[in-house]
């Protein structure tokens, strides 16, 4: 049995400023690095008590996340680009308003029809979650029987969960996925994968 625990970052600059990100090397805020210190002191997963493995993005927004962890549980951090976020092009550094005025269709879509998202000289949703599911299924075969952490991205997470829950990609906004948000894959020695958590913040409510 292998278990994947994937985890988003914490809180970033741009979080609080409302901006989208994307593939942009946004540091952590204040509040994202506490989030980060709380998630590594005080995860606790029924079935789970180290971690043989951490992997990350390579924006730093996640690599801090998960150096955390890795410190913990006394691992290195594996970092891969392929578990970088949605790449927003160029709405990257702009704010939901500043988006709405230029590309209103766009970013009426991004929301209601995700699957038939055209960002300008982005990424679509289905690209992404094309390489998201490779790099998880090379990390799941590098790791057989192992407990390993994934840190990354909302919107990549997001496409993760709804492909091993065979769900449509126009659904990935009914998955909420919050700062430092925890969630646990469980695969069995025929590849077969059971999702046993979703977006769990307890570790945050030990403040």
């Amino acid at each position: 049995m292998t278990r994947i625990v994937l985890i988003r970052h914490g809180q970033t600059e741009w979080n609080v400023l409302g901006k989208y990100q994307g593939q942009s090397d946004v540091a952590l805020s204040s509040e994202g690095i506490q989030q980060a210190g709380f998630l590594a002191a005080n995860l606790e997963i029924e079935g789970i008590s180290h971690l043989d493995a951490v992997y990350s993005s390579d924006l730093k927004r996640a690599k801090v996340t998960a150096s955390c962890l890795a410190e913990r549980f006394h691992c290195e951090v594996q970092t891969r680009p392929m578990l970088r976020e949605l790449n927003f092009g160029a709405w990257e550094g702009l704010t939901y308003g500043q988006i709405t005025e230029k590309w209103p269709e766009a970013i009426h879509n991004f929301f209601s029809h995700p699957d038939l998202l055209d960002i300008p000289e982005g990424e679509s949703f289905f690209v992404l979650q094309q390489r998201a599911v490779k790099e998880l299924h090379s990390i799941v075969q590098a790791n057989e029987n192992s407990t390993v952490a994934v840190v990354a991205h909302g919107a990549i997470l997001r496409t993760i969960l709804a492909d091993v829950l065979h769900m449509p990609l126009r659904s990935i906004w009914s998955i909420r996925q919050d700062n430092t948000a925890v969630n646990v894959l469980r695969y069995d020695d025929k590849g077969n994968c059971l999702v046993e958590l979703i977006n769990s913040t307890a570790h945050l409510r030990q403040k």
